[in-house]
């Protein structure tokens, strides 16, 4: 039998030893400064090892065969944490990962395991524009390298919705069917509804050929390779590039690269517009954005919902969105167009829905209309200005309706005149639609080198109505 001081010495000892051993795992680092590639699946990389927040930037090691036998060196791509479960994170890389074998190494990109996304750093500032970068900010244009930039994050904290100016002042964007009936205002955020092969790039690059800002910010989000080429040198023109700044993330980058370009695009937009300028920022698309997010989503594990898209694509696009529009009163502003890509020519797509509802306006294009030669194909009956009624003046409102109460008169009734069962003298209001048709589709209809300021645009819808 066991007496009580033996007892109370047996457990003593036992106390010593584990605080000898807590002691000694305390003195280790919880983490290391750098983790391990375990899994590499589809577009996402599991690592461990490593405790670093959500968003941070990592280098992945990468081998690459050298020309003596058995010999390698190490090159790195650049990732992003987009997920964690447990201890291991989930990456998604911004480039290229060949060369990746199990186990690479994972480093922080910044010191030790304190990294976190504010050591990315994305040049800003005047030096900038004429150029064309791709979603870092490196120079694609062959112009060579950007020196003497300002560098910073790409988070911003939000806008208080108190301190914005009000959208009170008309922009001139250069197009007679926009200026005269779907009036923008200055800091205002308008979509671009449209499929594919309808005039949306064209129409794009006379906005920002001819309307009136300090600066124009373009983010080609998704987009084929080819026509990031043809919209720098043939669209936009070299008038347009000298103020302008284009972020490129084509298709074949990376999801990540894609979403980074988009907020890359609007982060430029926002440094100018801090500055007091008043900019025109053209993002081509919006689908394209939401669709890289869902790429992310899903390969991390994310639920599909509405039409395979998760929750968080339809989070993020009011977070982008909302960085535009007008500063506080006296300072610069952001009047964004944002195309969005209609499969099928549906409007009731889950991302043009979702955008119709956070935008300030859309100007719907249509198929029918481009088929028929008709440019640029605006549907003016589906597309509406939700501050036309704040930025003109009551007479200048009532003429736009009129307009249009003409044009969907005529339309409502096109096939019975196509066919010759319209008889006039029967409803005085169609009567005087059918005559005044031609010259209210030469009012719509606009030459791709042809500028109409809003000025002459209120004459010739003046001469139209009261005609």
């Amino acid at each position: 039998m066991t007496s009580l001081g033996e007892t109370n010495r047996h457990q003593g000892h036992w106390r010593n030893a584990l605080g000898g051993v807590h002691q000694r795992v305390s003195a280790l680092p919880n983490y290391r400064t750098s983790g391990r590639i375990v899994r590499a699946t589809g577009l996402v990389l599991e690592a461990v090892g490593l405790r670093i927040p959500l968003g941070s930037a990592c280098r992945i090691e990468l081998s690459s065969q050298t020309s003596g036998p058995g010999s390698s060196s190490a090159r790195y791509a650049e990732a992003e944490v987009v997920g964690f479960s447990g201890e291991k994170l989930f990456l998604m890389p911004l480039e290229e990962i060949s060369g990746l074998l199990p186990g690479s190494r994972v480093l922080p990109l910044g010191e030790g395991h304190e990294a976190n996304s504010s050591a990315r750093r994305f040049p800003l500032g005047d030096l900038l524009l004429g150029r064309v970068v791709d979603g870092n900010g490196r120079p694609l244009d062959g112009k060579g390298a950007l020196h003497d930039v300002r560098h910073a994050p790409l988070a911003t904290p939000p806008f208080n919705p108190m301190a914005r100016a009000p959208i009170d002042a008309q922009i001139d964007v250069g197009i007679r069917a926009i200026n005269g009936l779907l009036s923008v205002g200055r800091g205002q955020r308008m979509g671009l509804f449209a499929g594919s092969g309808v005039g949306k790039s064209v129409l794009l690059g006379m906005m920002a050929r001819y309307t009136q800002a300090d600066v124009i910010v373009v983010g080609l989000i998704g987009e084929r390779g080819r026509e990031v080429q043809d919209f720098i040198e043939n669209i936009l023109g070299e008038e347009g590039r000298r103020r302008a700044v284009v972020v490129a993330a084509p298709a074949d980058t990376s999801p990540l690269q894609r979403l980074q370009g988009a907020s890359y695009a609007t982060r430029l937009a926002e440094d100018f517009r801090d500055a007091g300028r008043n900019v025109l920022l053209i993002m081509d698309s919006l689908t394209r954005y939401a669709m890289a997010q869902r790429e992310i989503a899903l390969a991390i594990g994310e639920p599909p919902a509405t039409k395979g898209y998760p929750p968080s694509v339809f989070a993020k696009l009011p977070g982008l969105v909302e960085r535009a529009g007008n500063g506080p009163r006296g300072g610069g502003s952001i009047t964004a167009f944002y195309t969005v890509l209609t499969e099928g020519d549906d409007q009731q797509d889950p991302i043009a829905d979702s955008a119709r509802a956070i935008l300030d306006g859309h100007i719907v294009l249509s198929r029918q209309l481009a088929e028929g030669g008709h440019y640029p194909a605006i549907d003016i009956e589906a597309s509406v200005s939700r501050a036309m009624t704040a930025i003109v003046s009551d007479e200048h409102h009532r003429r736009a309706q009129q307009f249009k109460q003409w044009v969907s008169r005529y339309q409502r009734n096109r096939d019975l005149i196509s066919v010759g069962a319209y008889t006039p003298g029967h409803d005085p209001q169609l009567d005087q639609a059918v005559s005044m048709f031609p010259a209210l589709e030469r009012f719509l209809q606009q030459r791709i080198d042809e500028r109409a300021n809003i000025d002459e645009t209120r004459q010739v819808l003046d001469g139209l109505v009261s005609a």
